[in-house]
């Protein structure tokens, strides 16, 4: 078991480490304040093979590791959530279930331009009235002649305005329930497909999440992306997959609230010396280092796994669940260890502790996560 980074990777993240330094971190405040989308910062990242990272390059992605892609994401989001969520939604669920899913023809016309900077990739699962029950959506799609009808909506979407494509499961035989949910990929300009309310949110706001319309939007029938009635197992292996790269977009927000706080407290002085040298602030600190740790090895425990082609299902969920409440409490003790500064929007401590909160919800709930971990423990 070694626990060390390969050369190869170690050179990623500093490469990766670098790029953020440079070009994220001086606009970080103005995504978050001014709900900015940086198109340009995006066409960079896929010069850098970011918008396809574990794609092999035959698509034109990257073709990395997932343990890499984890360390991609924590570099990413250490600066800006925000764009660690638009890059994960992208990869991890958008790109990633065409390629895991789709046809040789469907990978070919649809990766080498959302790996290459062409547009992002939105994935519709969430419906108003179905949430963490994810099999009881509405959305039906049915076929007519050479062609599929899909009715329906579709809430919490990331990237659902400005995505070029979006896999939309809707159910294609309501007596089957949950094995009656086919996935669809429906293009941006199709008839009938269009955006709804835009969402004003506590956290990411860089990050744009959409409501999805469908009213009779036809779609050819070959744009039903893998077997009819496995739209929803197909979903929950994407999942799986979403669930460690949430995870490691946590570990990144926490580590930028341990890292700023090292440094605060190095500077900030009150009774004749730094409050760095006070018990109740090492404390903090201390538990907010060993607690990421912890979290990042079961992350890249999950992402190595998959790299193996071994069962990781209950190691994704375990690794989320511990790293998103982990990064909670990280950037409670970050806003405690500022003071009235951490309340502040002087210092970015705030921003991170807004932008965590998601990390608890979005792909699976912490309560969801300990449903499936205790499933997979035959409980």
């Amino acid at each position: 078991m070694d626990f060390n980074l390969s050369d190869e990777q170690k050179l990623f993240q500093k490469t990766i480490r670098d790029f953020c330094e440079k070009e994220l971190k001086p606009i970080t405040a103005k995504i978050d304040q001014e709900e900015y989308f940086p198109w340009d910062l995006y066409k960079k990242m896929s010069q850098m093979g970011l918008m396809g990272m574990t794609v092999p390059q035959k698509y034109g992605g990257a073709g990395i590791d997932k343990v890499s892609y984890m360390i991609a994401l924590e570099e990413i989001s250490r600066f800006c959530g925000s764009t660690g969520l638009t890059i994960e939604a992208h990869n991890s669920l958008g790109v990633g279930h065409i390629y895991e899913k789709g046809t040789e023809e469907q990978r070919k016309k649809y990766l080498p331009k959302l790996t290459s900077g062409g547009g992002l990739a939105a994935w519709a699962l969430t419906e108003p009235n179905a949430g963490s029950d994810a099999a009881s959506g509405q959305t039906t799609a049915v076929l007519e002649k050479d062609e599929w009808v899909i009715n329906g909506t579709k809430q919490f979407i990331t990237s659902g305005d400005i995505a070029e494509v979006t896999t939309v499961m809707a159910m294609t035989d309501k007596s089957k329930g949950a094995k009656g949910i086919s996935a669809f990929i429906v293009e941006k300009d199709t008839k009938g497909f269009k955006v709804g309310q835009l969402e004003d949110k506590l956290g990411l706001r860089g990050s744009h999440t959409a409501e999805l319309i469908l009213e009779d939007c036809r779609i050819p029938k070959e744009n039903l992306l893998g077997e009819k009635g496995m739209g929803f197992v197909g979903a929950m292996n994407i999942l799986d997959r979403g669930r460690t790269a949430i995870g490691a977009m946590s570990v990144g927000i926490a580590r930028g609230a341990l890292e700023d706080s090292i440094e605060y407290a190095q500077q900030r002085k009150q009774f004749g010396k730094s409050i760095g040298k006070f018990q109740a602030i090492q404390w903090k600190i201390t538990d907010m280092a060993t607690e990421i740790d912890a979290a990042r090895l079961l992350i890249h425990r999950a992402a190595s796994l998959e790299d193996q082609g071994l069962p990781f299902g209950k190691e994704a969920s375990m690794a989320k669940l511990f790293a998103s409440e982990m990064a909670m409490r990280a950037t409670r003790n970050a806003i405690q260890v500022f003071g009235g500064y951490g309340y502040t929007r002087e210092y970015p401590i705030e921003r991170y502790f807004r932008d965590v909160k998601l990390c608890e919800i979005g792909e699976g709930t912490s309560e969801v996560q300990r449903i499936v971990i205790a499933k997979k423990l035959g409980l």
